[in-house]
Order: structure tokens, then C-alpha cells, then sequence
């Protein structure tokens, strides 16, 4: 029988070959494969499929249920059903029948709490005689319960206008059923008032109709049931703020695709309060969406749900006072759907065949196979393969019919089927047929394969052109399977994947063109028993769970030899040479903690006793992708004009990427307004240019990468703001500021810098060059360009070179210059490179690391020669082209002693030799913000006109406000001594400059102090300003009228304003209106009169003080010139020539002066006051802010820089002065200096009169002071003082004197630079004084008591030192005079002063530090005093 079926099989593939139809095996495997049909007795396809396949139905107890199902064939199908897996008897069932087109009908479901008998998952099964057997999907049918209320309505109330929500919880099963009444009439649902698919009720909006009562009902099929009546009451609007408050937040929903989602979102307050959604953190546009809903009270629904809907959703409420917000979860399911269906196919008995079948859903459904409706058990002769994918192989009659792929998972299943006809094969009539192949033989066998070879048939001797067709099965199998030789005349056949140890049946068909002939004799042989070790896991997969995890899967080997004990299973990243493996007892892992989005490949070894089997094939999988796990790098800001900016920025590191980058997130707003974000959405550019902004406004950026997967993080916000103005284009630009030239033998190196005027547009550059004439070429560059290097020029030759900045309007004014380039004969090194990559990294708010890469190093970039590099830096201020340098010898360099919140350009050229490098392009960077450092300045306060209990405060920004100020705080109290918390506070928020403080009482003092703040943090406190506010029947005059005096410390009069008239004749009228019979001309001519006095006098005064501050003058400047001799009125350090008080320097002992701990040790050279009764105390008060840092100097200052208004601002004057004269020998003790060699040392130095601010001032004293610094020291010692905090110990002055007349020197750089070039100067010792009976600067406060005296013994006394509450003790060293026996001249002593006030800060400082006039009348008589005894004393 086998070799007859086998003969018809060979004359059907002998037939197809003859038509040259490809091998049938191969060709069989597709639906309409013509190639069978010829030959063969012919069968078409028979269609037989469902029309209608049964759906999921919800019923009540009771009801009737229709289970739809409808299939076609050419003859009518026979229809059945399946319950729970089990056919049904219709017969004899009275409650359900079948309907004529194959539908079930249930009448009455049966449904109680044991007996559910209509409850479970039907099948729809059809049949054809004959043909085969088909199934349908399976639906469930689900009975809602018995009605019940898990919750009721309740009595509430709600405001009108506001949402009110009534619960009426019931099972899942019979929300559909809720619906509503009011006051026993059905609710009427709109989009003000609805109905939640729990059942709840929202009424929103609400009105006076609403109010009634409210009951739910459940009409399920049988009598409805009612729940409890709730009354609901419409309140007025309330009038008082009410929290905002959620009644019902949105819960997290698992939705079908196609289905509607809703979020309940119901928020009460008042105001009332808006509602908006975001999803995953982006603003969901509701408004013409079409699928996104607002429903009433501001829940949301999302009708057709899709797979991209999943996320978390936002539900933010915002009634203008408050912001609530709540999230939930919505998570998209996918039911079963075929990617691809399994086909029709035609085969022969023997023959291997594949159904393929391709799902998709989520969860990820399963697959079964089903053959007229039976379930397919895999084993050896039928194999899912490729997941999801049937094979059959060696095909017999019996596996015709049709076969099911069903795929299920959670949410539904589905199935697809296709028919499998198995031909006959027409017998073959034409020709001589071969006999059979003689001599088969196996001459090789192992334990999975055996070859087979034999001899051609006696009836074909040659055999060229015969094929064959080899036949083999196990012993006591009935399937067959062939294989085929490759080519003809081929004699010999590899047979794999057989089993061990199992004995074959072989035999071997020729055919020729003809047909097949004879079957050999059968030739049973078995394969070896496999070596102990295991074989390979059949059925390797690898699927990726997620974008860090993969699973795999295998089963037991087939040929285990023995028990498996365990797998080792190996993976590798693809690319990577190291494996990695782990040990695994069962048939699956998952490995986990894989890279995102990356490809790795598995391979399974199972073991036994006897160690590692065989292993598997290496499977490959890609983990999933996912969000970007790090944000973009390098995110610039590049503005345009006033409406756009440009972005740049680099990709997310390697690695982090998680996938195929799609494109990129840019998110923009407002500063001012931050809830207010902007998206754009661009490609895989790496820039994008926002326009339409608005001009003069900071926006700040954000980039995110986007994946398939979402969104990556974002980078920081960085901002920019866009110009007020864009820039000028209707011109063309000016003249470039500078060029300069660099000669080579054969290329000039041209560079220059932009022109001066920032405000018109250059959009590039124009170089001109030739010989003699500098049309002959030009090149054009970018605007960012600085230099350029003209190549391939002639040696030794004279090139003119003009250089022009360029717009759209055209080109601007030339810039020429000429350059003869070197002759060839000598060997020119080519030019220094400039470095590369200049980069401002910002560490604080006065420092800033600036790095940079040298290409003319090797690639490890080691400084080996003796180059060098020099750093420049400015302010990036177009009208500030002034820089400072320093060199480095490494490639990177720390620039200190910058100023706070200040943008910084650096360019840095590399020197070898001889020979430099052109600028290298700059580098911008801003330094942080710092707390303010100075007070609020001009602080005033003046009545409110008609409102005497009301006043308004004004005041200035600080000149140091080291940032954008963000807001104010005012302090007042009615007393000035009062701790600081016990003042009231009046905060200001922004940068508003004027505060209204109402409700204060009448006639009394009060005090106020203003504080600034900025992002870092409050700035220092203005001093106290004193206002006394008017009394209750003075509220009628000018409400300018200031209170007169200003009592304390601190004090200032208040600014009346030009505005400001006094009233005339008695005037009441609080505008001003005059109430006696004078007419309007009258009083103007008044006015008049009053105004031209008071200017005369004005000008008397001033012409007065003029001539007494130039006598009082040339006192001075005689009295300077008896104590030094001769005087050069400008003259530096270098001019002074010190006087002669190294008397007996034999005697004079140096003691070196031990480094103090305290990081900013102090200098200061002591004033002596002539009796302990000038002596005068200052207030404490004082001193509160004195710690300031100060970042800009004053410059040289000459003798007219302090006039006697300085001595009316408070400050006291540099002295020479003589000691007491009780010691009878003193002597002096000198201390070498050695802290000054440190470059970065902080110098120290306090102004009384202005405890707001302190100013770095060194005076070149008549001797130098004795340093010690180095060159390498020099280039830091200009930057390194900056950063010079102010101490309370330093002296102050409040008049000039002769010392002022020396060259002022206001940086410590600038002044220790001159002490060096004096050589006789160099590692002087400085004298300290020290007195011997009780003495006191004028800046110390705290007065020892008379009676005390220091110890002449003692080395070294210390004068006593103030230390303020906050600061840290400075120890400071002053001079000590002893006793020698003879009497000494006075000596001289020195003390620095503060300099002038710079012009933004003056009105302060005379707003802190007026004298009454009898007061300085008092201190001038003081001073002169001082001065006669000094001339007396110097001319003796």
C-alpha cells in the first residue's frame, strides 16, 4: 500500500517537474500552488466560515438572551454549541432552543446564589459531512446580580453656581440599569448634569431648580428598586473665600481599545474654581478634540480609547487662590488581532507543511491550535514552531480538513482558520518507468543522522538523468516523510534530525521523466544511542518583557540521558566578546538589569550527571525601547532679535539613549509667568529656532529627547531674554574697531575685532587682498570669525588687505592694512595655533574656571616645552574694552575676584618662544548671584496728602545688588533700640520702589529700615530713617511737611520735593488753595519774591564756604610742607621720600610678628588723640552692616577728591600727630610684615560714617610698607583683592589733611606694585606704635577706662580692638613705645582713610552721616587745634 501512494506521489511531483514547476515540497507550503493541481485528481478550496460570531452579553435574571451565530458554506453547515467546552443537548432542552440560523435563544436565565446554570462562555460549532468542522470564538455570558445599594444618596447643599456629586453605588454589573429621579421625576441628563458610569450623579452649575429630592433607581427586568431620598439644597453665593476642596477624584480605569473612559473630577470652593486635565505632564487640549470631553463639574471623558491614550492623567483645580490637583492611571488593553491568518494549502501525503499565524494584543495572547474543532497536541509529527506557527510533517490523508488559530488573552480571544486538501495523484501512463535503486545502504549512522547511498536502477545503468525520492519512518509509524536529492544523478542523501537510539525504515524511489518507478526494498536501520551527556533544549525562545528584561524559553531536551539536573544559560550584548551565563533549575528565566534597547543573544546548555550537553543555537532579541534616560546635552541660548531665539544642544550620552531617538521636546515660557508652558515638537535637528516671542521678555528653555516611548527628562531651564529693540539693519555696518596683520612666507595671518557699535546687524566679513591692490581676491567669513589665514601667497612680496563688515544692506567702510610677506630663503615656523574649545566654567560668584585644549600638542595634551598661556578677560560690556590678563602654564586657570551676576568674555593666546598664537575664540560665562551687599540707598518717607496716618515710603535700589532684586522688606517701629524682631514687617514683592503703610498713629516718631532680597537670599539694612507723623489738627497742611529734626543715630532729613510750596498766609486748605482775599495775582507775585530770596541767599552761603574750604586749605598744605620738606603735589610712591625717623637704629629691635590664625589678618596704623577728652564714643549701631564686601575701587585720587564736605560726611582726617610726651624715652618696636608675601591676602579697612558700605583705600605713607612679593605674585594680586571684606577696626577719618596731598593709590595691586620698584623699600619693617596710658582710634568704640595703663614691659600690647556681634575677632598688632632715657621728637603716624564715595552711592552716604552745623564748627575748631600743636612741634 506504501509503495503503491508512494508511486502515485512520485508521478505527481515527475508531472510538475515536467512543467518546470519548483521542488513541490517547498511550493505546497502556499495556498493556490498550481503546481499540485497538475496531475492530480483536482480539488478547489471550500469556503466555509462565520458570518456572525457569538459576543460577550450582559442579562438580568429572568430575561431572554440571544447568542448570535451564523456561518456559510455551499452546503448548509450543521450548527452546535459548546458551554464551558461541552456540547449542549437542544433536544430535550424546554428553556433553550436553536433559532434557524444557528443562534441560541435562552428564555428565563436561570440565576441564583448556588444555581447558575446559564452563567459561563458558549461556542458556536459548525459542521460539513465530509468537509471538516469550525468553532467560533467563545462569549461569555454574565448575569447581573440581585439588585443592591452598596451606597445612597445624602442631604447636601451646595452654593449656587458650584458642583454637587450624589452617590448611588451599586455592583459593576448593574450601573448600566441606574438611573435618576427628582422629586419622583426622571432626571433629565445634559452636559450640566450627569451620570457617571458607577451611577453616581453630578450636578454642576448649579441652580435653583436643582434643589429637590433625589433618589436612584435600578430597573433591572423585575420591579425596580429604589434607593433612600436625599435632598439636595441650593445655597446663595457665600460671601467669604471657602477652601478648595475635591468631592470626587478621578480613580484609575483599565479600558479596551474602542471603549469610552471617563475620570470623575469634581472640585468645590469658592471662587469657583476651573478645571483643566494634563496627561503624562502635558496640557490636554478638551476644545474641538473631538475624543477628549469636559463632562459637567469638570470630569473627563475619552471616547474610542486607543493604545496612545495610556498614561497618567492630571485633574488641576485653580479658583485664582488655590491650586488642588489629582491623578490616576488609565491602562489600555488590547484584545486578539491577526497580524497575519494562516493560509489555504494544497500538499501530498508525505509532505511537511507550516500554517503561519501572527497575533498582536496586550496583554500578549496565547495561541492553541485547533483541527476541526479538536485541539491540537503537539508532538512528533506536529510542532508549534516560531511561537505561534503549526508544522506537520509527513502528511497523511486523515490530516485533511480546516485548522483553527485562536488567540486569547485577558480581555477576548479570536480565531482564524484555513482549509489543508490533500491531493490524489493520477497514475502515470506515459513512457518506461526506472526499477528500483539497487543496493541501498547506510554508510554512515550516528546518533541524529544517517547517509544513505545506492546504485542506480538496472533499467538506467547511467542515471544521469534520474532524481530520487527517499522515504523514511519509525518502526510501527504509518507517517511517511520524504526527502528529496538535490540534483540529478545524485546517488547519495544526508538524513538529520532523527532520534537516537531508534530504529528508521528507509527506502529509496528513482524517477525519471516519465514519473517515479519502482520502491526499493525497505532497509531498517537504527541510529546510535547518544553519549550520556544531554542533547540540545528544543524550542529556544527569547522575548523581550520589557526594555531592561528578557525572557527565555526552552523545553527538556528529547535525548536527556538521564535526569537533567540543571541549565546553564549563556548571553552576550551583541558586539561584546565576553559571555555571560547563569545557572537555572526550571525550563524559563528572565534576566534582567539588560541595557535598553540593545541586542543580546541566548543559548541554553542543559546538564546532567555526566556535565554540559549540547548546546542550542544562539537566539537574538532587541530589549525594548523606552524613554531617553538622560536629557540632551549642552543646551545654548543664542538670541536673534526681539521675537526669536535659536536652540542648540547636543544628543542624551551613548548609552542612555533607550532606543531610536524620534525627535526632540522643546518646552518654553515666560519666567514672570511659569504655569504658562509652551511645547514644540521638532525632528532630529539639533537646533531649533523659537519664533514669535515677545520683545524684552526672559524666556526660559527646556529640551527633552522623545522616543517612540515618550519622553525623555528635560535639561535645566536656562533663559534668555529677547532684545527690547532688534538690531539695526537699515544700515550698513562701521568701520571694524581694529586689524591686525601677521606676515608667513606664504600666507598672512589676518585678525581683528567687531565694530564698536553693537547696534547695527554684521552678518559677516570681507577680506580684500593682492599685490599692490587689495581688490585682486576676497574672501568672505562668518560674523563669529575673528581671524583668518590667507593662504598661498608669494614669498617676499607686498600684500594690501582691506577688511569690511557686510549686512543685506551692503558692505561697510574698509579697513585697510599691509603686510610683506617673508622671504623664502629664511625658514619661517609656522604661527602658533590658537587654542581650541575655550570654556567658562562658573564655580561661584566671583570665580570662574576657564579650560582650553592646545591642537599643537600631542593628543594626551603634555606640556613638555617651556609654552606658556595667557588668559584675558572683560566684562562683556561693548563701551568696556579694557582687559586684564594673567598667564598660566597648564591648560586651565582660576579667575577670582570677579563680580556677583556679571557676564564675562575670556580669550586665551598660547606664547612659545618668540612666537604667539593669534586670540583663541571667547568664552562667555556669568558669575552667580550673591546676596545683595549693600543696603537699599535714598530711603525716604513723606505723608500721604489728606491722610496723615498714612505715609508712603520711597527708596533706591542697592548699588550692590549683585542679582535681580525680587522684592523688599520695610521694618518700622516707634523705637529704634527695639530688637529687630519686634519690628513690624511690611514685605515688597518685586522691584517697586514706593510702599504705602497705613493706620498709624499720630504724632509720633517712627523708624524704618528697608532690606533687599534677591534670589540668593536678604541683603544688609538700610540704616534707621526717624519720621514723626503729623498731629491730628496739622492734617490739614501740606502733607509734604516733614517732621522737623532727626534725633539719632542714623537719622537723615526726608527729600520734600521740588513740588513743594509753603502755604501761604495761613492757609488751611491741604491743597494749597489760598482762603484770604489776596487775588491769583498777588499770590503769584508772592511767590515769586520768596523764590528769587531764597536763591540769593542760596548763593551767598555757598560763595561764603568756598572761601573759608581754600583758606582752610592752604593751612593744610603749609602745615604738610614744615613736616616733609618739600612736596610734589601729584607725585607717587616713588616721589615721597621718607622722613628721617630711624633715629638710633642701633636701638631699634625687629621682632618678627607671628601669623595671626585669623585667614584676613589686619594692618592699621593707630591715630593718637591728644587727651582722653576728645576722645568720643560712637554708637554701636553703628557698626550692623560694616561687613561688606566691596568689588569696585576708586582710581587716583588727588588733594580736591576730599573737599570739607567729606568732613560733613563723617569722615575723619589722616593725622600726624604727636605722642604723648609722659615716656620720657620711648622706643619703637618693628615687625617685619611677612603676611603681606601671601598674594591672596585680604586686606581690611571700615568707614564709620558710612556703615552701609566700606571702601579698600591704601595711602602711600611717607615710608612704604615693607613687602615682600614676588613677579609670579604680581600677576594675582590686581584680582586676588577683590574680594576685600571690611572690618570694623580699621581707622577712620572725618577731615583732610596734609596727607591727603599724597598720590592716592585705591588697590592694593596697583600700590604694591610702586613699593616694589622702590628698592631701598624691599622688606622694610613696619613700626607699631604703642602708647603707654589708655588710647583709642577714632573707629574703635569702646573706651578702656582712664585709670588703666599698659605694662611697658610687656613685648607687645595690642590696642583694644571692637569686635562686632557677627564678625569674626581680627587680632591686630600695634606699635609699642618704651622707655630709653632721653627724650624722643614726636613721631608721626599715618591713617588711612576711606576715599571718596563713588556718584551712585553719595546721596546715601549724605543721607547717613550729617553733622548739625555747631557740631562741625565744633570739630574744625578741634582739628586747627591739632594742627597748630603739630607745627609747633615740627619746627622746634
Amino acid at each position: 500500500m506504501a509503495a503503491g501512494r508512494a508511486r502515485r506521489l512520485l508521478g505527481s511531483l515527475w508531472i510538475a517537474l515536467l512543467l518546470g514547476q519548483p521542488d513541490p515540497a517547498g511550493a505546497a507550503a502556499r495556498s493556490g500552488s498550481q503546481s499540485l493541481l497538475t496531475g492530480s485528481l483536482v480539488r478547489t478550496f471550500t469556503p466555509l466560515y462565520f458570518l456572525v460570531e457569538p459576543t460577550d452579553v450582559l442579562s438580568v435574571r429572568g430575561a431572554s438572551v440571544v447568542m448570535n451565530c451564523s456561518a456559510y458554506c455551499e452546503t448548509a453547515p450543521k450548527i452546535e454549541w459548546k458551554k464551558d467546552g461541552t456540547f449542549l443537548n437542544l433536544v430535550s432542552d424546554d428553556r433553550r432552543q436553536l433559532l434557524p440560523d444557528g443562534s441560541l435563544l435562552i428564555n428565563s436565565v436561570v440565576h441564583s446564589k448556588h444555581n447558575k446554570p446559564d452563567e459561563g462562555y458558549y461556542q458556536c460549532v459548525a459542521t460539513v459531512e465530509s468537509l471538516g468542522t469550525i468553532v467560533s470564538r467563545t462569549a461569555k455570558l454574565t448575569v447581573a446580580g440581585l439588585p443592591r445599594f452598596s451606597s445612597q444618596p445624602e442631604a447636601s447643599s451646595v452654593p449656587k453656581g458650584s458642583s454637587a456629586i450624589l452617590n448611588c453605588e451599586v455592583n459593576a454589573d448593574l450601573a448600566p440599569f441606574v438611573r435618576w429621579e427628582q422629586d419622583r421625576q426622571p432626571v433629565l441628563l445634559d452636559e450640566r448634569v450627569y451620570k457617571l458610569p458607577s451611577g453616581a450623579l453630578i450636578v454642576s452649575n448649579a441652580t435653583d431648580t436643582d434643589g429637590g429630592l433625589y433618589r436612584c433607581v435600578i430597573e433591572s427586568g423585575g420591579t425596580p428598586k429604589y434607593s433612600d431620598e436625599a435632598e439636595l439644597k441650593v445655597l446663595p453665593d457665600p460671601e467669604e473665600p471657602q477652601d478648595l476642596m475635591f468631592v470626587r477624584q478621578p480613580s484609575s480605569l483599565t479600558k479596551l481599545t474602542g471603549q469610552s473612559a471617563v475620570f470623575p473630577c469634581v472640585a468645590v470652593g469658592f471662587p469657583v474654581p476651573y478645571i483643566r486635565w494634563t496627561r503624562n505632564e502635558e496640557e490636554l487640549i478638551t476644545e474641538g478634540s473631538g475624543r477628549f470631553l469636559l463632562l459637567a463639574g469638570g470630569s473627563l471623558e475619552i471616547s474610542e480609547v486607543t493604545e496612545q491614550d495610556a498614561g497618567t492623567y492630571t485633574c488641576i483645580a485653580d479658583n485664582g487662590n488655590d491650586t488642588i490637583e489629582a491623578q490616576a492611571e488609565l491602562t489600555v488593553q488590547v484584545p486578539p488581532e491577526f497580524l497575519k491568518r494562516p493560509a489555504n494549502i494544497y500538499a501530498h501525503e508525505s509532505m511537511d507543511i507550516v500554517f503561519e499565524c501572527e497575533v498582536t494584543g496586550k496583554p500578549t495572547p496565547t495561541v492553541k491550535w485547533v483541527k476541526n474543532g479538536d485541539m491540537v497536541i503537539p508532538s512528533d509529527y506536529f510542532k508549534i514552531i516560531k511561537e505561534h506557527n503549526l508544522q506537520v510533517l509527513g502528511l497523511v490523508k486523515s490530516d485533511e480538513g480546516f485548522y483553527q488559530c485562536i488567540a486569547e488573552n485577558d480581555v477576548g480571544n479570536a480565531q482564524a482558520g484555513a482549509q489543508l486538501i490533500i491531493l490524489d495523484l493520477a497514475p502515470a501512463t506515459t513512457g518506461p518507468l526506472p526499477s528500483a535503486p539497487r543496493d541501498v545502504v547506510a554508510t554512515l549512522v550516528s546518533t541524529r543522522f544517517i547517509r544513505l547511498t545506492w546504485r542506480t536502477p538496472v533499467s538506467d545503468p547511467q542515471g544521469d538523468n534520474l532524481t530520487y525520492s527517499i522515504f523514511y519512518t519509525k518502526e510501527g509509524i504509518n507517517r511517511e516523510r520524504v526527502e528529496n536529492t538535490s540534483r540529478p544523478g545524485e546517488t547519495q542523501v544526508m538524513i538529520q534530525n532523527l532520534m537516537p537510539e531508534t530504529v528508521y525504515v528507509f527506502r529509496v524511489v528513482a524517477q525519471n521523466k516519465h514519473g517515479p518507478g519502482e520502491s526499493s526494498a525497505p532497509l531498517k536501520v537504527a541510529t546510535q544511542p547518544e553519549v550520556q551527556l544531554p542533547g540540545p533544549a528544543p524550542n529556544i525562545r527569547a522575548s523581550a518583557t520589557s526594555p531592561t528584561s528578557v525572557t527565555v524559553t526552552w523545553e527538556t531536551p528529547l535525548s536527556g540521558n538521564g535526569e537533567i539536573q540543571n541549565y546553564k544559560l549563556y548571553y552576550m550584548e551583541k558586539g561584546q566578546d565576553t559571555e555571560q551565563d547563569v545557572d537555572v533549575a526550571g525550563l524559563s528565566y528572565t534576566i534582567n538589569g539588560l541595557k535598553k534597547y540593545t541586542e543580546y543573544s541566548f543559548r541554553v546548555v542543559a546538564y546532567n550527571k555526566h556535565g554540559p550537553g549540547v548546546s542550542t543555537q544562539d537566539v537574538v532579541v532587541r530589549t525594548l525601547s523606552d524613554v531617553p534616560s538622560a536629557p540632551p546635552q549642552n543646551l545654548t541660548l543664542e538670541v536673534r532679535n526681539s521675537k526669536s531665539i535659536m536652540l542648540h544642544w547636543q544628543p542624551p550620552p551613548a548609552g542612555t539613549h533607550s532606543g531610536q531617538i524620534t525627535g526632540y521636546k522643546i518646552r518654553y515660557r515666560k519666567v514672570s509667568r511659569k504655569s504658562d508652558v509652551t511645547e514644540s515638537i521638532g525632528g532630529t535637528q539639533l537646533y531649533q529656532l523659537i519664533e514669535g516671542l515677545e520683545r524684552g521678555t526672559e524666556y526660559s528653555f527646556r529640551v527633552a529627547a522623545l522616543t517612540v516611548n515618550g519622553t525623555g527628562p528635560a535639561t535645566d531651564w536656562v533663559s534668555a531674554e529677547t532684545f527690547e529693540s532688534d538690531l539695526d539693519e537699515t544700515r550698513v555696518p562701521e568701520v571694524p574697531s581694529s586689524l591686525h596683520v601677521r606676515p608667513l612666507v606664504t600666507s598672512i595671518v589676518v585678525s581683528w575685532t567687531p565694530p564698536e557699535n553693537q547696534n547695527i546687524v554684521v552678518r559677516g566679513y570681507a577680506i580684500g587682498y593682492g599685490i599692490g591692490s587689495p581688490h585682486a581676491q576676497t574672501i568672505k567669513v562668518d560674523y563669529k570669525q575673528r581671524y583668518y589665514t590667507i593662504e598661498n601667497l608669494d614669498p617676499s612680496s607686498h600684500y594690501v588687505i582691506t577688511l569690511k563688515a557686510f549686512n543685506n544692506v551692503g558692505e561697510g567702510i574698509p579697513l585697510y592694512e599691509s603686510a610683506v610677506t617673508r622671504p623664502h630663503s629664511v625658514p619661517d615656523p609656522s604661527p602658533m595655533m590658537p587654542p581650541v574649545g575655550v570654556q567658562a566654567s562658573i564655580l561661584s560668584h566671583d570665580t570662574i574656571r576657564i579650560t582650553w585644549a592646545d591642537n599643537s600638542l600631542p593628543k594626551n595634551q603634555k606640556i613638555t616645552d617651556a609654552r606658556y598661556y595667557t588668559v584675558r578677560w572683560k566684562t562683556n560690556i561693548p563701551a568696556n574694552t579694557k582687559y586684564k590678563t594673567a598667564n598660566a602654564t597648564t591648560l586651565s586657570y582660576l579667575v577670582t575676584g570677579l563680580k556677583p551676576n556679571t557676564l564675562y568674555e575670556f580669550s586665551v593666546m598660547v606664547t612659545k618662544g618668540r612666537r604667539s598664537s593669534t586670540w583663541s575664540m571667547t568664552a562667555h560665562g556669568t558669575t552667580f548671584e550673591l546676596v545683595p551687599t549693600s543696603p537699599p540707598k535714598d530711603v525716604t518717607v513723606v505723608s500721604k496728602e489728606g491722610k496723615p496716618r498714612t505715609i508712603i515710603v520711597n527708596w533706591q535700589p542697592p548699588s550692590e545688588a549683585n542679582g535681580k532684586i525680587t522684592g523688599y522688606i520695610i521694618y518700622y517701629s516707634t523705637d529704634v533700640n527695639a530688637e529687630i524682631h519686634d519690628w513690624v514687617i511690611e514685605p515688597v514683592v518685586g522691584n517697586r520702589l514706593t510702599h504705602q503703610i497705613q493706620e498709624l498713629t499720630l504724632d509720633t516718631p517712627y523708624y524704618f529700615k528697608i532690606q533687599a532680597r534677591n534670589s540668593k537670599g536678604m541683603g544688609p539694612m538700610s540704616e534707621a530713617v526717624q519720621f514723626r507723623t503729623p498731629k491730628a489738627e496739622s492734617s490739614d497742611k501740606m502733607p509734604n511737611d516733614q517732621a522737623s529734626g532727626s534725633a539719632g543715630k542714623g537719622s537723615r532729613p526726608v527729600d520734600i520735593g521740588a513740588d513743594y510750596k509753603p502755604p501761604l498766609g495761613g492757609s488751611n486748605s491741604p491743597h494749597g488753595s489760598p482762603t484770604s482775599p489776596l487775588d491769583s495775582n498777588m499770590l503769584l507775585v508772592i511767590i515769586v519774591s520768596v523764590g528769587v530770596i531764597t536763591i540769593v541767599i542760596v548763593v551767598i552761603v555757598a560763595v561764603f564756604c568756598t572761601r573759608r574750604t581754600t583758606s582752610h586749605q592752604k593751612k593744610k598744605r603749609a602745615a604738610c610742607k614744615s613736616v616733609n620738606g618739600s612736596h610734589k603735589y601729584k607725585g607717587n610712591s616713588k616721589d615721597v621720600k621718607p622722613p628721617d625717623l630711624w633715629i638710633h637704629h642701633e636701638r631699634l629691635e625687629l621682632k618678627p610678628i607671628d601669623k595671626s590664625p585669623d585667614p584676613n589678618p589686619i594692618m592699621t596704623d593707630t591715630p593718637i588723640p591728644r587727651n582722653s577728652q576728645d576722645i568720643t564714643p560712637v554708637d554701636n549701631s553703628m557698626d550692623s552692616n560694616i561687613h561688606q564686601r566691596r568689588n569696585s575701587y576708586r582710581g587716583h585720587e588727588s588733594e580736591d577728591s576730599m573737599s570739607t564736605l567729606a568732613g560733613r560726611r563723617g569722615m575723619r582726617p589722616k593725622m600726624m600727630m604727636p605722642f604723648d610726651s609722659q615716656p620720657p624715652q620711648p622706643v619703637i618696636s618693628a615687625h617685619p610684615i611677612h603676611s603681606l608675601d601671601n598674594p591672596h591676602h585680604h586686606f581690611h579697612s571700615g568707614s564709620l560714617a558710612s556703615p552701609t558700605r566700606s571702601y579698600l583705600h591704601h595711602q602711600v605713607n611717607p615710608w612704604p610698607i615693607g613687602t615682600s612679593m614676588s613677579h609670579s605674585d604680581r600677576a594675582n594680586s590686581t584680582e586676588s583683592v577683590r574680594n576685600t571684606p571690611s572690618t570694623d577696626t580699621m581707622p577712620a577719618s572725618s577731615s583732610q589733611t596734609c596727607a591727603d596731598h599724597q598720590d592716592l593709590e585705591s588697590t592694593t595691586g596697583s600700590y604694591l606694585a610702586n613699593a616694589q620698584e622702590e628698592d631701598s623699600a624691599q622688606n622694610l619693617p613696619t613700626a607699631h606704635v604703642r602708647p603707654s596710658h589708655p588710647l583709642k582710634s577714632f573707629a574703635v568704640p569702646a573706651v578702656p577706662p582712664a585709670g588703666s595703663a599698659y605694662d611697658p614691659a610687656l613685648p607687645s600690647t595690642p590696642l583694644l580692638t571692637q569686635q562686632a556681634p557677627a564678625h569674626p575677632v581680627h587680632s591686630v598688632k600695634t606699635a609699642s613705645i618704651g622707655t630709653l632715657g632721653r627724650t624722643r621728637p614726636p613721631m608721626p603716624v599715618v591713617v588711612p582713610s576711606a576715599p571718596d564715595v563713588q556718584e551712585t552711592t553719595r546721596m546715601l552716604e549724605d543721607s547717613e552721616s550729617n553733622y548739625e552745623p555747631d557740631e562741625l564748627t565744633k570739630e574744625m575748631a578741634h582739628l586747627e587745634g591739632l594742627m597748630k600743636d603739630l607745627n609747633a612741634i615740627t619746627t622746634a
